[in-house]
């Protein structure tokens, strides 16, 4: 392995952990990403770490401030509303195109995926881990289609989302219904039924929106 792989390794695993960090809140939102100061953290030179916040910048899950560096960005509860309504067409699309070419095997691999999703519904919620293994699932879907601009999209899109996301994987009925949803939308990948797969993947982003709103809600409530 030549020194660049090395050296593009390390950059993924340092944006992996800054990635993990951003989602658990360990960075919250508006948290300042100082190159130095992670580097020495992380115990890496600053090449790596530099390289992963330019990565997040353009994932849009940080923001550069003129004479004050990179943070982590602060979105708002509508902005992140337009990013799921783009996501409800978007894999909608996907699920279509990955119904035309998904193998076998990789009807296998969805169904290991949400088989662990419902293993953990018998379990106490781990929000955090929950939604990495729904995030799995939507990008081994989306992985299928082939098309390297929509996976793009789509990967920038849910990273957004995400941060506000996680937090549904807290209620035991929002686990069941987001299990229930993503079986039904490999139920149309495996019957090879397109049009079906695409509109249960854009009924499960739009349902997702309307229990963000709920739990948004109600969180709202509780504060007052």
């Amino acid at each position: 392995m030549g020194s660049g792989d090395s050296g593009a390794l390390l950059a993924d695993a340092v944006y992996g952990q800054l990635l993990d960090r951003i989602f658990s809140g360990a960075l919250p939102q508006g948290a300042p990403l100082s190159v130095p100061a992670l580097a020495a953290e992380l115990n890496v030179s600053r090449s790596p770490v530099r390289e992963s916040v330019q990565r997040l910048i353009y994932d849009g899950l940080a923001v550069h401030i003129p004479h004050a560096g990179a943070k982590v960005a602060q979105l708002d509860q509508e902005s992140v509303f337009d990013v799921m309504q783009v996501r409800e067409a978007l894999d909608g699309l996907a699920a279509r195109e990955a119904t035309l070419r998904a193998a076998p095997g990789d009807i296998a691999r969805l169904d290991e995926l949400i088989a662990r999703q419902e293993e953990l519904l018998g379990k106490a919620p781990e929000p955090h881990a929950e939604a990495a293994l729904d995030l799995e699932f939507h990008t081994a879907v989306r992985a299928l289609t082939a098309n390297a601009a929509l996976i793009d999209a789509l990967r920038r899109l849910d990273a957004q989302a995400h941060l506000y996301r996680s937090a549904l994987w807290s209620s035991q009925h929002n686990r069941e219904l987001a299990v229930r949803e993503h079986r039904a939308i490999l139920a149309a990948i495996d019957a090879g039924d397109a049009a079906t797969a695409q509109r249960a993947a854009s009924a499960h982003v739009a349902s997702l929106m309307v229990r963000m709103r709920r739990w948004l809600a109600a969180e709202g409530t509780a504060a007052r």
